[in-house]
């Protein structure tokens, strides 16, 4: 009897997965479109960084093939808020650090499901010391940001969490 099990279980293959992707078999492909940074300030390289971090996110965690437009999921947005201001103001008047906040509005289009379409905005911060130029820390925030941001894009777009 024990043999019998063991030859029963032996032949079983159990797959667990966390990755909570919930996607239709028939979407295949998606797009992302170029996000300009129409924000009051501009960082040089954010939108070409953010534009380019969001394809590889679907293309690292997904089995998606990334098209030129009209993709079955497709992304577009501008970056529309990038600033950075004082926080926690001290009792001698300074601030105990600054932050850096991007937004980023997002128009997702799933056209095999299209309720689960949406257009929001999505916006993360860091802070960074107050004796530090932002000149010199904004490669650093933006990465760290930027991928606070696509997380959360993913998150929304396609899965189950």
């Amino acid at each position: 009897m024990i043999f019998f099990l063991i030859l029963c279980f032996a032949h079983c293959k159990i797959q667990y997965t966390f990755s909570g992707i919930n996607l239709t078999p028939d979407v295949k492909s998606f797009s992302v479109k170029y996000f300009p940074n129409r924000a009051p300030y501009v960082s040089p390289t954010l939108s070409q960084f953010f534009t380019e971090k969001l394809k590889d996110k679907f293309l690292d965690n997904t089995s998606l093939n990334l098209v030129n437009s009209n993709g079955h999921l497709t992304f577009e947005g501008v970056i529309k808020g990038y600033e950075t201001r004082p926080m926690g103001i001290q009792a001698d008047d300074k601030p105990a650090s600054n932050r850096l906040t991007i937004t980023i509005s997002v128009k997702f289009t799933n056209s095999k499901d299209p309720k689960a379409s949406y257009e929001t905005d999505f916006s993360r911060y860091a802070d960074y010391p107050v004796g530090k130029d932002i000149k010199y820390v904004e490669n650093q925030l933006n990465e760290e940001i930027v991928t606070l941001i696509v997380e959360d894009i993913f998150v929304k777009s396609v899965t189950n969490w």
